[in-house]
């Protein structure tokens, strides 16, 4: 929360309900203005809604950005299913998360950084009463109850002692030698995020709700994935991908069975490719999954899968449903299952029949992206079939909302009223666009100005999404308002390639990447510009990470834009494939091989070979500690300008990985370094 006192949080807690609306301002209240940079400090978030086993209740992480410390903190708050009694359970700028209620419903466990790092806490729900349960040197993942709830499993880091290539002679007393040097032999040794990497493997534990000292019950070089319970308590299902070439083939995962009392693990899927995600049925019989049989395509659906518990018989459930399905879970009666998946850029929550019959539940499922309005939500499921979800349109990032078969969807939060009700934000329409390339219908949204006057020419931003392949929609986006606010109208595409259009349209750029996916954008600021409300001489463009490659792209082979920002790109994609984390993936799956037996292909698809066409003033923008898209990237193509003689800059972000806006001051800069720039560049009128 933004205010910490509890009286004033306390008077929050009204108007939360769907129904009701925010309170009549009096005439004192302040006047109307626009969103403003400082503005993304007081943004709230839902995340993680898990719904009582007997849908009654809610708790969820509510999200808040602290201006001291420059984080996104969150504590857990609890409600009704009808929206009364909204309540804190934990309090402080601190980190609650991971809620996950017992079997029973009466206890709750979290996890809190309340004292450093991460650990497991146990709250009782009747008395508020609450234990700390680990006390680890490694931060514990989020818990997973037994059926009994007298168990709690979970995956944590375990640390291996790395063996010194060499011994170096003793350093007399008092002398002060370097630092050691480090020696890898690790194909994986740094990843975004994460920096550069300690030896060791992620493993399962289980731990007593009674407290104690947590078993270790996998082994091995290998990392194990969150894990599931047996109906019988007895053993654990996880994924994994514990094959000797694991590195070498990084998505040839199964799913596999862990023994309690032996400790033998077993294989349930056997198949090149990624299966993942398992999750019992409620009578035990049965294990729901995610997988596929590799193509080594760019852009794969994993297909819902059924088995019986030994492994057997497995069978795709949804095997005509071109959309990709996330967090599965099984109705209660064991004859449906609930998911969700994203469609034409809005996220849905459906229900599926053991026949294979697909029901549509809601949708507007997200909000948890907060700089740019990307796909991502949460929701649970209870025995009686009520839902917490997370819900975000382009005016409010995720609130937390439910649904029932009685009352459809309602929403039950607000939590940025007290901003938004005197902020003004920009009107977000949807667009749809023929592709001058081969005429498929593209799917785009404008935001346009606070104040918005058609009879006016106003410039224009086209922001392109990273992935990528990922989707942009209907969602709140922080960047893109304070665009809008600050006088432009803002395009947002989903160009070939973008998911939630189905297999087919995310593989028009399988080992075509960029290519006619700028057509796509092109086609699309052209519709913008026929409305007759934007200024074509007054274009600019930008995107972060894929988006960063297409702007890049963009520039080299067109002077229409007046300038550009390239962020976080990939600018030379044999030198990404060889630099980037996960080495093992990118070469494999979104080209047709390794870069010195493929050059011609790598360059033909890499923005580098087009630097001494850009004429468009570029600047470039990245983080220091980017390992996804390494700012050796950018560094490349700021020197290929530079001896170019184009108008360039760099802007670096000390210490900030691939998701630069995870720190709310960045995310500000970030937008205010794009719009300076543009500013810069924008014509008088």
């Amino acid at each position: 929360m933004k205010k910490t006192n509890l009286l004033l949080t306390c008077l929050l807690l009204a108007g939360c309900i769907f129904a009701q609306q925010p309170a009549e301002k009096s005439t004192a209240a302040a006047t109307i203005q626009k969103f403003e940079p400082l503005d993304v400090f007081e943004l709230e978030h839902v995340s993680d809604p898990q719904i009582s086993p007997d849908g009654q209740r809610i708790v969820y992480a509510r999200n808040f950005r602290d201006i001291m410390t420059d984080r996104t903190l969150s504590n857990l708050w609890v409600v009704d299913f009808d929206g009364k009694n909204h309540r804190p359970l934990t309090t402080g700028n601190q980190r609650d998360f991971s809620p996950a209620w017992s079997p029973d419903g009466k206890l709750l466990a979290y996890r809190s950084a309340r004292d450093g790092s991460a650990q497991i806490y146990l709250r009782w729900m009747d008395t508020g009463a609450e234990a700390k349960l680990t006390n680890l040197t490694e931060s514990p993942g989020a818990p997973v109850w037994s059926p009994d709830g007298k168990w709690l499993a979970f995956t944590m880091f375990v640390p291996e002692d790395a063996r010194p290539f060499i011994s170096l002679p003793k350093k007399p007393e008092g002398a002060k030698w370097a630092e050691p040097a480090k020696y890898i032999d690790e194909m994986n040794y740094r990843s975004d995020g994460g920096g550069y990497l300690k030896l060791g493997h992620d493993q399962i534990f289980v731990l007593s709700t009674d407290g104690g000292t947590p078993r270790q019950v996998t082994s091995g070089a290998f990392d194990s994935n969150r894990p599931v319970w047996s109906k019988d308590g007895k053993s654990l299902l996880f994924s994994a991908n514990r094959h000797e070439n694991h590195e070498l083939d990084p998505r040839n995962s199964e799913i596999y069975e862990v023994s309690l009392a032996t400790g033998n693990i077993r294989a349930l899927t056997n198949r090149q490719g990624p299966d993942y995600s398992p999750v019992v049925s409620p009578d035990g019989s049965r294990i729901a999954f995610l997988g596929s049989d590799d193509r080594y395509q760019g852009y794969q659906l994993d297909r819902l899968t059924l088995m019986n518990r030994d492994g057997s018989n497995q069978q795709i459930l949804l095997k005509n449903f071109d959309r990709d399905v996330e967090n599965v879970q099984w109705r209660n009666d064991g004859q449906a299952l609930f998911f969700q998946y994203d469609d034409k850029g809005n996220t849905k929550i459906a229900q599926v029949t053991l026949d294979g019959k697909v029901t549509d539940l809601t949708n507007n499922v997200g909000g948890l992206s907060i700089g740019r309005p990307y796909s991502g939500g949460d929701f649970s499921v209870a025995s009686n079939g009520n839902i917490a979800f997370t819900h975000s349109t382009p005016d409010h990032p995720a609130d937390l909302a439910v649904y029932s078969t009685r009352t459809g969807a309602q929403r039950l939060t607000r939590l940025n009223d007290d901003l938004f009700t005197w902020k003004k934000l920009g009107a977000v329409e949807e667009m749809w666009t023929k592709s001058s390339f081969d005429g498929r219908d593209i799917q785009s949204w404008i935001c346009k100005p606070p104040d918005f006057d058609p009879s006016k020419k106003y410039p224009l931003i086209l922001e392109i999404h990273g992935g990528p392949f990922t989707n942009y929609g209907d969602r709140f986006s922080a960047e893109v308002q304070l665009y809008a606010a600050a006088g432009y109208v803002v395009l947002y595409v989903n160009p070939r390639g973008s998911t939630s259009y189905g297999e087919e349209f995310g593989n028009l750029i399988h080992h075509n990447y960029p290519s006619q996916d700028y057509d796509d954008l092109m086609s699309a600021v052209d519709a913008a510009i026929a409305k007759g409300y934007v200024d074509e001489n007054q274009l600019f463009v930008t995107g972060g990470s894929g988006g960063g490659v297409l702007t890049a792209w963009i520039v080299g082979h067109t002077d229409r834009f007046r300038a550009a920002v390239v962020a976080k790109p990939v600018i030379n994609w044999y030198s990404f494939v060889l630099n980037a984390d996960g080495p093992g993936f990118f070469y494999k799956y979104w080209f047709p091989g390794l870069p010195w037996d493929h050059l011609e292909h790598y360059m033909k698809r890499s923005p580098i070979t087009y630097a001494g066409k850009v004429k468009t003033p570029t600047m470039l923008l990245t983080g220091e500690a980017d390992y996804r898209t390494p700012i050796s990237e950018t560094e490349q193509y700021y020197a290929a300008l530079k001896l170019s003689g184009v108008e360039t800059a760099m802007v670096r972000f000390p210490q900030a990985s691939h998701g630069i806006a995870n720190r709310p001051s960045y995310l500000m800069s970030k937008a205010l370094h794009i719009l300076g720039w543009f500013e810069k560049y924008r014509k008088e009128k």
